[in-house]
């Protein structure tokens, strides 16, 4: 079996470091509030190359408290983008905003400059750049669209940890970036857990804060916050991590070399990467004109695959009302032809090419 995903395997390449660090933190039974937060904190931080970071309970809060931090105004309109997992748009609509959609560029996934502009009234606040799969998004273009018309930028970063746009890492482009640490991320905890980066002061401190309970100090609360911290157990674990997260991002990219040279099939199609950036591969995307065949030959080859994501954001019940099918054409013609191959640190060469292989024999027509 070529298991799409494979965290024991994972986690044996740093059993020794992990014991260590747990067994640290069972030790000294300090859980909320230990150092090793702050110390993953910095380290998370500077491997960005970015002011602050402040840990929180997953990638969903992250946004959430982003959102809420920027104090947007009641009944605004967020742009998001109609491919992503729902996480982007739910953090718009529990904050009370207006989410308004917009259709994803073909080559790449990510969200489109031009129908951001298209969406964009004087009742919009801010965009969401969601960096899929691990591929960064137009930063050039949304942020100057963003500066042009006066939004919030904020980045979704929960695919794309190390991935770069002109040698800068994602999360360090827009006014504050949220990051999930989800088990099967690039850089997994060991459960939920989530950070928000930025290099603003003002919004750090507030961030801090809103997921605190409002306060600054034990038992003095400054505004109703709530209660998403990350834990010592969490950010032990995603410390070790870090320190293999170069490596494992390296190998994510041999992969996918080998899977660009190796897959010949002329039916299945590659995503472009965009110039100047550096891609995570956080998922190893590809098109196919009839998924229910490539799904049923995977699975008689015992490959294990994924499809991210089969109904768009806007097709959603939760977002029934704000769209109809055949507003975001790209976002649905993918959705029927998307599939995730698997990728990570846990493949061999040989498991590659396998996989490659049977790809090549399909035949879809």
């Amino acid at each position: 079996m070529i298991k799409f995903l494979d965290l024991k395997k994972q986690n044996e390449l740093v059993g020794d470091e992990l014991s260590i660090a747990l067994s640290d933190i069972v030790e000294s039974a300090y859980f909320i509030g230990h150092p090793v937060i702050s110390e993953f904190e910095r380290k998370f931080a500077d491997f960005l190359g970015i002011k602050h970071c402040v840990g929180v309970g997953n990638g969903t809060d992250a946004l959430e408290i982003s959102l809420e931090t920027l104090m947007l105004p009641k009944d605004c309109e967020i742009i998001v983008p109609a491919n992503s997992f729902i996480a982007t748009s739910e953090a718009v609509l529990r904050l009370g905003h207006k989410v308004v959609f917009a259709d994803v560029d073909a080559e790449t996934a990510c969200i489109s400059p031009a129908s951001i502009r298209s969406k964009i009234t004087s009742k919009t606040a801010a965009v969401i750049a969601v960096h899929l799969y691990g591929q960064p998004c137009d930063m050039r273009s949304i942020k100057s669209l963003c500066e042009e018309n006066n939004l919030k930028l904020v980045e979704d970063c929960a695919q794309s940890h190390g991935a770069k746009f002109d040698g800068s890492c994602v999360g360090t482009f827009g006014d504050i970036a949220a990051f999930s640490f989800y088990p099967g991320k690039n850089l997994g905890a060991f459960g939920d857990a989530g950070a928000i980066v930025t290099n603003s002061d003002p919004l750090y401190h507030r961030a801090k804060m809103v997921g605190n309970h409002g306060r600054t100090e034990k038992y003095l609360h400054e505004f109703a916050g709530r209660n998403s911290r990350l834990d010592a157990i969490q950010a032990a674990v995603l410390n070790v991590k870090l320190n293999e997260l170069g490596n494992w991002l390296g190998r994510r990219n041999e992969i996918a070399r080998i899977y660009r040279q190796e897959i010949v099939n002329p039916d299945v199609i590659f995503f472009n990467e965009i110039d100047n950036c550096y891609h995570s591969f956080h998922l190893f995307v590809v098109r196919v004109p009839d998924r229910s065949l490539a799904e049923r030959v995977l699975t008689d080859n015992q490959i294990g695959f994924g499809v991210h994501y089969p109904v768009p954001l806007h097709l959603q019940p939760a977002h029934a009302g704000i769209c109809k099918k055949g507003d975001m054409p790209v976002t649905e013609s993918l959705a029927e032809e998307i599939i995730s191959l698997p990728i990570g640190e846990h493949l061999s060469d040989e498991d590659v090419k396998k996989v490659a292989s049977v790809m090549n024999a399909i035949r879809f027509a």
